[in-house]
């Protein structure tokens, strides 16, 4: 059967590709910023005295990175509602299930980032900030944090990029992103070729504005802690 060139145009500027497209970036948009805010106190915590912190982050992290992202989906999704009513509710949606999975996988692989991009930082840098006077909070927002993000931006893209590609695994949940709306597509066109690379120029897409975005603020922050 040849390629059915009408076809892929018709995939390719369809509603609803466009509409998956958009909520898989959605989705790793939110889940990225819940696993960030989750990871920095764990990071801290991991660089701390506190042994009772380090212990229980190092449980967490072990934990979400041992199990597949498809099984904790799954065990979201269909295993919650049967532990408790609440998560019976219109309220918990494939789209939220997806979110809190992906965020909470993703934050066990964020914390060694920051752990890193903190260790980075020369203890100098700390000691310039007790002499000028700031306490503690200010030594760590205004000195240590932004010159920790430079270090930290390129694997925190590597790792956006990656969970833009894992949010494909939502569609078990029957979450009406990209990869979902190609499928069911295909069902009922039969037209594999056409509907895959639609798909999948969409993505290639959504990676290169990322790493354009990428470029841009490393230019940016180039100058942080020189």
């Amino acid at each position: 059967m040849a390629f059915d060139w009408s076809a892929f145009v018709s995939a390719l500027f369809s509603a609803s590709l466009f509409k998956g497209a958009a909520i898989a970036l959605a989705l790793t948009v939110l889940a990225h910023a819940v696993a960030i805010a989750l990871s920095l106190p764990m990071a801290i915590a991991l660089r701390g005295t506190n042994r009772t912190l380090k212990a229980a982050t190092k449980v967490y992290v072990t934990l979400f990175r041992a199990v597949p992202i498809l099984l904790l989906l799954l065990i979201i999704w269909n295993g919650l509602p049967q532990l408790s009513p609440i998560f019976r509710e219109q309220w918990f949606t494939p789209f939220l299930a997806a979110l809190i999975g992906l965020a909470l996988t993703e934050a066990a692989y964020q914390v060694e980032i920051n752990r890193a991009a903190l260790g980075a930082v020369h203890h100098g840098q700390v000691d310039a900030g007790k002499a000028l006077g700031f306490n503690r909070l200010q030594i760590f927002f205004l000195i240590q944090v932004p010159q920790a993000m430079r270090v930290a931006l390129p694997p925190t893209v590597n790792e956006f990029i990656t969970l833009l590609k894992a949010t494909s695994i939502a569609s078990v949940i029957s979450l009406r992103e990209l990869m979902t709306v190609t499928q069911q597509a295909v069902a009922f066109t039969y037209k594999y070729a056409e509907f895959y690379l639609a798909a999948l120029i969409y993505y290639v897409a959504m990676v290169l504005l990322l790493m354009v975005v990428q470029a841009f603020y490393e230019r940016r922050m180039s100058w942080i802690g020189r």
